[in-house]
């Protein structure tokens, strides 16, 4: 469903490559409609009691797309949305084109802040037991995919031995997304329109902080480590 109007999203549409071209039309959050009164609610947070239940509906919070045919895609949660150079897309298809790269396990994707407005495209992989991460290699692959969107090829990439995760075993975006590019771990990252990586130094970190300054967005930097 379409949140700002309640209507049900159109069926997604794909080119010859496979490429979304309707995705910020098609993908909508999963309703359960009618069924808000089995929801028990959350324990004194009204507000997110409020997000959930509309009317006699429950809004999941799980994002979606349909095909032709009728079969429904996950596209990651409400909060796994992106805004780049005015263009909306979710994490989810980003993290399952990245995965297919034989040499990491794990890709998890999540918007962190743009000097200048709205986000920029941040994944965190971890590499296979014994193989080092190669940027140029990376480079390679995302040149070679068909289906890679216009604005999903990551700004940052950070490499990890292993992915932080919560209690129950579920990944902890919230942490790397707070965290962004101030972190221990090797960071790489590419400039404007160029697809080459390089590893991101102290001096590359100064120049973000001065870029961000320059825009009136200090606020937005994340705290160094």
């Amino acid at each position: 469903m379409n949140e700002e109007t309640g209507q049900e999203c159109p069926r997604v549409e794909r080119d010859e490559r496979g490429r979304l071209l309707n995705a910020e039309a098609a993908i909508g959050q999963m309703v359960a409609l009618g069924k808000a009164s089995a929801f028990e609610g959350y324990y004194d947070n009204p507000g997110a009691q409020a997000e959930r239940v509309r009317g006699d509906d429950f809004w999941t919070g799980d994002l979606a797309y349909r095909d032709a045919d009728g079969f429904f895609y996950f596209a990651g949660r409400s909060s796994d949305w992106l805004r780049v150079d005015s263009e909306n897309f979710s994490t989810v298809p980003v993290e399952r084109l990245l995965e297919r790269w034989p040499d990491i396990t794990v890709a998890l994707v999540y918007a962190v802040p743009d000097p200048r407005t709205g986000d920029q495209v941040m994944c965190t992989v971890q590499m296979r037991p014994g193989v080092a991460f190669d940027p140029d290699a990376l480079t390679r692959f995302l040149d070679e995919q068909p289906d890679l969107g216009t604005k999903w090829r990551p700004r940052f990439v950070r490499v990890v031995d292993e992915v932080p995760t919560t209690g129950n075993s579920k990944s902890a975006k919230i942490l790397l997304r707070r965290a962004a590019w101030q972190t221990s771990d090797p960071v790489f990252c590419r400039s404007g329109a160029e697809t080459a990586y390089r590893p991101l130094d102290q001096e590359g970190r100064e120049r973000l902080e001065k870029e961000f300054a320059q825009h009136g967005r200090t606020a937005f930097l994340p705290a160094p480590r």
